[in-house]
């Protein structure tokens, strides 16, 4: 979600352009507005999830994401947009660590992390592509706006689920993360 943001947004821009009156150049400040914030937020939001708790701090990540989403597919000015673009980079720089580092702790060393962490991967690098694609066709089918809008049911879902998505239910409470899983038994 947080990759495919980055890129479904660039086709919908010439029709951002003109609804919302931007200049040539201030056009440019859509994307830039998201991945400044990312890139600035990053190591913030990466310390946060080592205090605070991974999962909790994912799940904020992903409702700011979700909210700024909302926001700026209602937007009815430049400013407006640009505000919820830049959310939307907090909101992604928040979640993104705490994504690979609740996989690091989720899966057993080895084959299994391995295979994780590839399909992590292969989704992060086929959003970037899915991206352009399906902003072209919600752009031309339905509205800019829905090049927004559909980040809102994903991060729902994903708001709504995270909490129980550890493989073990005992969670520690006090940084809300998942253990590690035990060592597989010898026999």
């Amino acid at each position: 979600m947080i990759v495919l943001d980055a890129t479904i947004i660039i086709t919908a821009l010439p029709k951002i352009h003109r609804a919302l009156g931007f200049s040539t150049t201030g056009l440019s400040w859509v994307q830039s507005a998201y991945t400044l914030t990312f890139g600035g937020f990053l190591l913030l939001g990466a310390r946060a999830g080592d205090l605070l708790g991974r999962r909790r701090v994912f799940v904020v990540g992903i409702a700011l994401f979700t909210s700024a989403s909302l926001l700026g597919g209602l937007a009815q000015s430049s400013s407006w947009l640009l505000a919820a673009r830049a959310l939307q980079g907090i909101g992604a720089a928040i979640a993104a660590p705490s994504t690979l580092a609740l996989l690091q702790i989720s899966f057993r060393e080895g084959p299994e992390r391995a295979r994780a962490i590839g399909a992590y991967s292969a989704v992060a690098g086929g959003g970037g592509s899915v991206g352009l694609v399906l902003g072209g066709m919600l752009t031309s089918w339905v509205s800019w706006r829905w090049a927004l809008f559909i980040n809102v049911p994903i991060g729902l879902v994903l708001v709504v689920l995270a909490p129980g998505s550890c493989r073990s239910r005992h969670v520690d409470r006090a940084t809300s993360t998942c253990p590690a899983p035990p060592p597989p038994h010898s026999a």
